[in-house]
C-alpha cells in the first residue's frame, strides 16, 4: 500500500468476516474501523473519511444499494461491495448506484486485497486530480485528448475516445453496460448493448497486444467493463 495509514471502513453484519479482516487488514498496515449496520456504517465513513469502504449488500437495516446511495450525495470514497447474493442484477443495482466494485462470498483474501490497492490507487488518483493515465504501453492524456501507444499515436474516432476517457476517469472501477451507453451514447441507447461489443473490440485492436486476451479493457461478464490498473 502506498498510504502508510490508510483508512478502511468495513460494513458488515457477518462477525466471522469482521474478525478474518480485523486480523487481515492491520497486518496489511491498514486501519479498519467497523460497523455492524448500515446506519452506523454511515456515521463510521462521515467521522473516519476513508481510503475505502468495504460495504455488503445484506445489511440488518439499511439495503447496502441504499447505503451506496446515500454516501454518494457527498463523497466519492471507492466502495467495495461484499455480497452472498450471486445475482448479476443484485451486482449492477449496487454499481448503478456508484459502487466501484464487488466481490462475491466467499472471497479470497488476496483478491481482496488486490481489489483494496486499486481503490486505493484509484482515490489517490482523483484527489490529485491527474489527467495523464498510463495503463502498460498506452497513455492517455485528457487535457489534451492524446492517446498513444508505445510513444506513438493512436487515432481514436470520437465515440472510441468517449468511451476510453469514461473507463479512464474511473479507471479500476467497474462501469455496468447501462452507464456506459447512457454517457457515451445518450439516454435512448441505454439498451443497445451491441453497440459497446462493437467498440471495445475496436479498442482493443488499437491498444491491446492481443485484442483476443485483452490485459487492460476487461470485460466484467453480463456486468460491464472496466479499465485495469495492471
Amino acid at each position: 500500500m502506498s498510504d502508510p495509514h490508510p483508512i478502511v471502513v468495513l460494513i458488515e453484519d457477518e462477525p466471522q468476516i469482521r474478525r478474518l479482516l480485523r486480523t487481515v487488514l492491520p497486518a496489511q498496515g491498514i486501519e479498519l474501523f467497523e460497523a455492524e449496520n448500515g446506519s452506523k456504517g454511515l456515521v463510521e465513513v462521515g467521522t473516519r473519511r476513508p481510503d475505502v469502504v468495504i460495504l455488503d449488500l445484506g445489511l440488518p437495516d439499511i439495503g447496502g444499494v441504499e447505503v451506496v446511495k446515500r454516501l454518494r450525495e457527498w463523497t466519492e470514497v471507492p466502495v467495495i461491495i461484499l455480497s452472498a447474493r450471486t445475482d448479476e442484477t443484485d451486482k449492477i443495482a449496487a454499481l448503478d448506484a456508484g459502487a466501484d466494485d464487488y466481490l462475491t462470498k466467499p472471497f479470497g483474501v488476496g483478491e481482496l486485497l488486490a481489489r483494496l490497492r486499486v481503490a486505493m490507487r484509484r482515490s489517490a488518483r482523483t484527489q490529485d486530480g491527474t489527467q495523464v493515465v498510463t495503463v502498460g504501453p498506452v497513455t492517455i492524456d485528457l487535457n489534451a485528448r492524446r492517446v498513444e501507444r508505445d510513444g506513438a499515436a493512436v487515432h481514436l474516432t470520437p465515440i472510441e475516445y468517449r468511451l476510453l476517457a469514461l473507463l479512464v476517469k474511473h479507471a479500476g472501477k467497474v462501469l455496468t453496460h447501462r452507464h456506459l451507453l447512457k454517457e457515451v451514447w445518450g439516454p435512448s441507447h441505454v439498451e443497445d448493448a451491441h453497440y459497446l461489443r462493437i467498440y471495445m473490440a475496436q479498442l482493443r485492436r488499437k491498444l491491446e497486444a492481443d485484442a483476443t486476451q485483452p490485459r487492460y479493457l476487461i470485460t466484467e461478464p453480463g456486468v460491464g467493463y472496466r479499465l485495469a490498473l495492471t
